[in-house]
């Protein structure tokens, strides 16, 4: 028999230490009662009147609620949420959060976008009028500022020190319901969403909906480490996606903002990809990593410092890129004028470039030159690895703003076609060479290692993009 079963008196001691010993991982549990109540006398309510191009709030968020939800939101806010309108506004409604006792209240660019009129709305029943102080549409941020004073404040965190797993909470008013209350866990760091390159946002799983947009999002010490953004969803809500732009760089923009009225950002003038897995094999990589350089935009700083299309950067200004997404963010986020250091990859070998920082144009040209004509037909020939190319004159190249090249005319299944290569690519380069004429590109392929991948840059209706291209080893 046991020892604990002869002695009853151990058996109870010894569960008495079981419970004990349980006990602190249920206190490990996180408890946002105090925090929600600290915290949300700062969290306010935006709403806004402006032309009406969008339609009512009903309209804007038709097919996104189930219609018991579309009948009661329209008979809990009446004609501000649905129904016809007399004149031609139309509101809309966000969340914000008081950075100063002053007054300022930060928000979602995309909340007051357009408005004639912003209203601000505190805890205690309060509506101030607010004046647009600023706005970054590039950040999604915006400024506000209402004439009061001994206002309550939010607690400014830092972004950077923020770990993935951390608990997290929202507050904001989804749908008009102001200072609901949602927690999650930080998902990731430092993501990137399309159109978004030079925010690294944070990503959590706290119920983030329609009404949240411009909210603070909140670690457990109290502190906002996050303005709530967007969301990721097929259906318009919640889906366990939410995006906020880090405190860091968002009272980087206020700073900017109450300083100069606009935001001026670092700027390289470069077009970068991903390197995948066969392109790092092509470019004789142990592993992919950094943000392969496509395209040198001309008079620009990447051109200065003697980038060239082909490069690979692996660090910036003493960091590290190991995805394309990150070099954007830290660019982004230097004064232009300043210095800093590139090292990079060039055909195999590591290399530093001295980099003067430009400034981002507030409106950069979209680069979307015409395909040009074809090239001379009898000049065409069909190559070992299943394509046809011909000729660019003079004037088609610099209509392609390409240096040199020829035009894919034909292609069969094969290596060219496996590789994403397409009828109408200009290619560029070849093995990091350059290819000036049929006949070249033809040398350069018949020089190709059989089963090895080799780079090779086209030229896409004016885009620039390196495929990894891999010569059959047998023909």
């Amino acid at each position: 028999m046991p020892t604990a079963m002869r002695n009853p008196r151990l058996t109870v001691l010894l569960l008495g230490l079981l419970m004990i010993s349980c006990k602190p991982q249920a206190q490990t549990l996180p408890d946002f009662t105090g925090m929600a109540e600290k915290h949300g006398a700062a969290v306010v309510n935006i709403s806004t009147v402006r032309s009406s191009d969008a339609g009512s709030m009903r309209e804007q968020l038709q097919g996104q609620l189930p219609d018991f939800l579309e009948d009661f939101m329209g008979e809990r806010f009446g004609d501000q949420f649905g129904g016809p309108r007399p004149a031609p506004k139309a509101r809309s409604m966000g969340s914000g959060f008081i950075i100063s006792e002053d007054g300022y209240v930060l928000t979602n660019y995309h909340v007051i976008a357009k408005a004639e009129k912003v209203n601000v709305q505190l805890r205690d029943r309060r509506e101030l009028e607010a004046e647009v102080v600023g706005t970054d549409q590039q950040s999604d941020l915006a400024l506000l500022k209402v004439d009061a004073s001994g206002l309550p404040t939010v607690k400014i965190g830092s972004s950077e020190a923020l770990q993935v797993g951390q608990w997290v909470m929202a507050i904001g008013a989804p749908f008009g319901f102001e200072n609901t209350i949602t927690k999650g866990i930080v998902s990731a760091k430092g993501r990137s969403l399309p159109n978004e390159n030079y925010v690294p946002f944070i990503q959590t799983d706290a119920a983030v909906n329609p009404g949240n947009s411009g909210g603070p999002l909140f670690n457990m010490e109290g502190e906002v480490i996050g303005v709530n953004s967007q969301i990721v969803s097929r259906s318009g809500g919640f889906n366990g996606l939410s995006f906020a732009v880090p405190i860091d760089m968002a009272m980087n923009v206020v700073e900017q903002l109450k300083e100069h009225g606009k935001v001026t950002r670092g700027w390289l003038g470069v077009m970068i990809q991903e390197v995948d897995r066969e392109l790092a094999e092509s470019f004789d990589m142990d592993r992919p990593r950094g943000a392969l350089v496509a395209q040198v935009m001309s008079d620009s700083p990447a051109q200065k410092a003697g980038f060239k299309p082909g490069d690979i950067v692996i660090a910036f200004n003493g960091r590290s890129i190991e995805t394309s997404s990150k070099l954007p963010h830290i660019v982004g986020r230097l004064e232009p004028g300043s210095e800093a250091e590139a090292v990079i990859l060039r055909e195999g070998n590591r290399k530093s470039l001295d980099v003067t920082v430009g400034e981002l144009p507030e409106d950069m040209a979209q680069r979307q030159p015409g395909a040009g004509g074809g090239g001379g037909g009898e000049s065409s020939a069909r190559s070992s690895l299943g394509l046809t190319v011909e000729p660019l004159s003079d004037a088609e190249l610099q209509q392609l703003e390409v240096p040199q090249g020829v035009k894919v005319t034909g292609i069969d299944e094969g290596s060219a076609a496996r590789a994403g290569i397409r009828p109408g690519d200009v290619i560029v380069t070849l093995a990091s060479q350059p290819v000036t004429d049929p006949e070249r590109f033809h040398e350069l392929a018949g020089s190709l290692e059989p089963g090895v991948s080799a780079p090779v840059l086209v030229s896409r209706n004016g885009n620039p993009r390196f495929l990894a291209l891999r010569k059959p080893e047998k023909e």
